[in-house]
């Protein structure tokens, strides 16, 4: 399939941004990175759907407060038990925040009718592996001792996020699964499985659609303390020996993405350990377009599908 017209539209206004004198993210050190995904996010990303209720917490962490924010759908009652997606956002462990996800995660809890916790986990380099992972798993923990009493059913509990927020939603399910704590699904977008880049599309799409290689050098740089640790299985999922017994998956992945091989690599392995597994290629799409819902239709398609497979995968669980 060809690049979908409103992905080629985004790389345009790209290349006529950098044209006119817009840094590429790895020659910005990492503030200023910030600073220009937040600067940036108007043009792509819809305008936020109204809630029951967003509330921002803390979270306990290893080393201090997490900061989370709690989003309740339309249409549930003040006290309701609900069952709960913890989201982690994309950004490559160094860029994007609570913020710069905060429409995916209202769009998310209306499209499902479940309470969203959107996590706000450490950022390289100030905090480099395995910080992010640490932080994403202690909400896990949290979230299985009963959330401080919040109107949460603990037993419908899933993990989800995009890109390095895909990595860590996958991380704690393998962590969950050494403790008594059951997660109900993962949902898992464009995830980075594999961070040595050895699979063919990390080659095949290099340049010019969007996630290049020069960046995920300068993400993965940020991230890791030494080429050692992208060997670990908290950084590298698919490295890990045994992928039995984790929960059902699904798994999005794009077309034009250098991240795509490996997605689709982690939904064969996941299969072959007997884990359900639903994977869709969005074939003319580009890493990162679900946070681009304004200008790619098929943005939100995708916030709707993943907030379907979760709904399934909670109802299959009350049903029981």
């Amino acid at each position: 399939m060809t690049l979908h017209p409103q992905a080629q539209i985004v790389l345009d206004a790209l290349d006529a941004a950098e044209a006119s004198g817009q840094p590429k993210v790895e020659v910005l050190s990492p503030v200023e990175a910030r600073q220009q995904y937040r600067d940036t996010r108007g043009a792509v990303t819809p305008d936020p759907q109204d809630v029951a209720l967003v509330l921002d917490i803390t979270v306990p962490g290893p080393s201090g407060g997490i900061p989370v924010r709690y989003y309740r759908p339309l249409g549930s009652a003040e006290g309701e038990r609900l069952p709960a997606l913890i989201y982690y956002h994309g950004g490559g462990w160094v860029i994007g925040d609570i913020e710069s996800h905060d429409v995916i995660c209202r769009m998310a809890a209306n499209e499902g009718k479940f309470a969203v916790f959107s996590v706000g986990y450490r950022l390289a380099p100030e905090h480099k592996f395995p910080a992010a992972v640490e932080d994403a798993f202690a909400v896990v923990e949290w979230m299985s001792h009963g959330a401080a009493g919040m109107a949460i059913d603990k037993t419908r509990i899933a993990v989800a996020g995009d890109s390095a927020g895909g990595t860590l939603s996958a991380v704690c399910t393998l962590l969950a699964r050494e403790t008594d704590f059951d997660i109900a699904f993962q949902a898992l977008i464009y995830p980075g499985i594999e961070m040595t880049h050895s699979f063919e599309s990390h080659q095949l799409f290099a340049e010019g659609y969007l996630l290049t290689a020069d960046s995920q050098v300068w993400f993965l740089d940020h991230y890791f303390n030494d080429d050692d640790e992208k060997l670990d299985w908290r950084a590298s999922p698919i490295l890990a020996e045994d992928l039995s017994g984790l929960p059902p998956a699904y798994i999005l992945t794009c077309g034009y993405d250098p991240l795509r091989d490996e997605g689709q690599a982690y939904a064969k392995r996941l299969a072959e350990a007997g884990v359900p597994v639903a994977h869709r290629c969005f074939e003319g799409q580009i890493h990162a377009f679900i946070t681009m819902g304004k200008v790619i239709d098929e943005a939100n398609e995708a916030v709707a599908e993943m907030a379907h497979h979760v709904k399934e995968a909670f109802d299959s669980r009350d049903a029981r």
